[in-house]
């Protein structure tokens, strides 16, 4: 059963308190584009009494009905006293609501949609390894950024003072930008705007105002941003962070930002950069990540038995398999015999190792050289690509040509919004789905009641500030600066509860953050884990939310009591869209 279908009893259980629920987050899209009309407001302002479900059929415009409200007072006094009561009401109404929205919680589990997509057409799935059939322990992370700290001592000649520094896990999130000649750690939003509060130098924020006196601001022009693959290249002076494996280089970048600046060491950024990312690169291309994962391969991989439950499903189904992945055979295999069985080939129709992508799916010049099962290279050319076999590097245009796999019948996942999902969607128009394990985290917080309670009083404060910002007298000014400033105060909370340093993976305060911006544009749907395959039969279609657009009505019919009951979803999507 999917994760977001339930019984049809309990669905009219629910009924009732998820109509009231809708009813409030209705009235909290509302205030963007309309007046109050609450209890609150008509007790207050003389217009009678009615219930929450009456703001649905009153749409007078704000500034008018707002304009009424200063009216009907000259007193001072008199009229702080009517915002501050519109405010307490609000806030009880929230408060009231708060255990109807935080009973119907969204499910870690649930596959969401960023585009139509229906499991009936899907044919062919294709998988990467590597956070995709794999999953890693915190302890991998700590073991690259060892391992990589000292590889800067030993073979760039870093100070030895370096070696007290140890992995930090909660230090960074991924999505981050790294101003690579500033030698600055940041989150930017889809408009290219810096979270300010989210910069860091080393280990330390850098305050806003020498942010702005840097960037002459908070936007980043487009010149300077990441190219299109996340990298740091001609003239592009930022570089995103957006695979998991590059945690640890995050943090051991600034853990040596760090002791140079402590130590009053000149240094050049971007040498430091560079010596980073090739003592990074060192860890895994020579092997020596791979090495020490197989010695002690239950310490690193869990989660194994759920990818081989969904690998074994496909295979009931009928399902043609593939596996494209960065890594070599050998560390694919002794992960695979792990997570598998020694057959785990026999589930997959073609194989491809050490692919170099994003390469894979643009340069047609590589062939595929076929790997024998001892990692020897053979020189034949390929006509065919056989199931049981491995195969090394080649092209996603040959794969085509030998496969016939093509078009939205082809279903990939990976964990790298780049490298393994742009390319498809954009130029060969195969289905993608990302696999995001953040997510699990990020929903269990925000599925708390604090979390819940913040973001919906957030929600109906900012409605309250842009309704009666149009007052104009010193007394109500004076009230509404008051709400600014709690509205101010509230939103760091926003951040520090998902990460203190850089906040939510997803948002900033409340645009979406670059890496969403990303994953929206790429990924057909996105999930936890692939696991969460297995709460869905292949007739399953996945619909995205029609959340409309700022010049919209929020009232869809679709998001009407009826329609909705049962689904908390759109409740908490409503509730938490800040």
């Amino acid at each position: 059963m999917a994760p977001m279908s339930l019984p049809l009893s309990s669905l009219l259980n629910h009924w009732h308190s998820l109509q009231r629920a809708n009813m409030f987050c209705f009235a909290l899209q509302g205030l963007r584009h309309r007046a109050l009309r609450s209890p609150l407001w008509k007790r207050n302002f003389g217009a009678g009494s009615y219930g929450v479900g009456q703001l649905l059929s009153h749409q007078p415009t704000g500034r008018k009905y707002a304009a009424s409200v200063c009216s009907s007072s000259s007193d001072g006094q008199d009229m702080t006293e009517r915002l501050w009561s519109v405010y307490n009401e609000t806030k009880k109404q929230t408060k009231d609501l708060i255990p109807v929205i935080s009973a119907n919680s969204v499910n870690p589990d649930t596959i969401f949609a960023n585009n139509e997509m229906s499991l009936r057409d899907i044919e062919i799935y294709g998988f990467d390894y590597d956070y995709t059939l794999a999953f890693y322990s915190s302890h991998l992370h700590t073991l690259i950024f060892n391992i990589a700290r000292d590889i800067l001592i030993t073979n760039h000649r870093y100070p030895e003072g370096l070696r007290k520094y140890e992995y930090i896990p909660n230090f960074a999130v991924r999505g981050l930008h790294y101003d690579v000649q500033k030698a600055l750690l940041m989150k930017i939003d889809a408009f290219h705007y810096i979270q300010l509060g989210t910069v860091y130098r080393g280990l330390h924020p850098v305050s806003d105002e020498e942010v702005i006196a840097m960037y002459e601001g908070s936007h980043v022009p487009l010149e300077i941003m990441s190219d299109f693959y996340g990298k740091s290249s001609h003239g592009h002076t930022m570089k995103q962070f957006m695979d998991i494996f590059s945690l640890p280089e995050m943090t051991l970048l600034s853990c040596v930002n760090d002791f140079f600046m402590r130590h009053n060491i000149d240094y050049e950024p971007v040498h430091l950069y560079k010596d980073v990312k090739e003592a990074i690169r060192d860890v895994h291309v020579k092997g020596i990540m791979y090495r020490a994962v197989e010695a002690d391969i239950g310490k690193y991989i869990c989660y194994g038995e759920q990818s081989h439950a969904v690998l074994k499903k496909l295979s009931e189904q009928g399902k043609k398999m593939f596996l494209i992945t960065n890594s070599p055979f050998d560390f694919v295999d002794r992960g695979m015999n792990y997570i598998v069985g020694k057959d785990w080939r026999d589930l997959f129709d073609v194989v491809i190792v050490q692919a170099d992508k994003p390469s894979f799916f643009n340069d047609r010049r590589k062939p595929f050289r076929r790997v024998t099962d001892r990692g020897a290279l053979l020189w034949d050319r390929i006509h065919r690509l056989e199931k049981g076999q491995i195969y090394k590097q080649g092209n996603l245009y040959e794969f085509l040509r030998l496969t016939g796999w093509r078009g939205s019948k082809v279903l990939y996942f990976g964990d790298h919004i780049y490298s393994d999902l742009a390319d498809l969607t954009l130029k060969h128009g195969w289905r993608t789905g990302a696999i995001i394990p953040e997510l699990r985290k990020e929903i269990k917080i925000m599925n708390t009641e604090q979390y819940v309670h913040m973001m919906t009083w957030l929600q109906a404060l900012t409605g309250l500030i842009e309704q009666m910002q149009v007052h104009r007298d010193p007394a109500s000014q004076a009230v509404v600066g008051e709400w600014i400033k709690e509205r101010e105060a509230m939103r760091p909370q926003t951040k520090d509860i998902f990460n203190a340093q850089f906040g939510s993976l997803f948002r900033t305060y409340h645009n979406p953050t670059y890496f969403s911006r990303r994953l929206s544009r790429f990924a057909d749907i996105y999930m936890a884990s692939i696991s969460c395959l297995l709460d869905y039969d292949f007739q399953h279609t996945f619909f995205p939310r029609r959340t409309p657009l700022q010049h919209e009505s929020p009232f869809w019919p679709e998001h009407s009591p009826f329609l909705s009951f049962g689904t908390a979803r759109h409740v908490m999507h409503c509730t938490l869209m800040f």
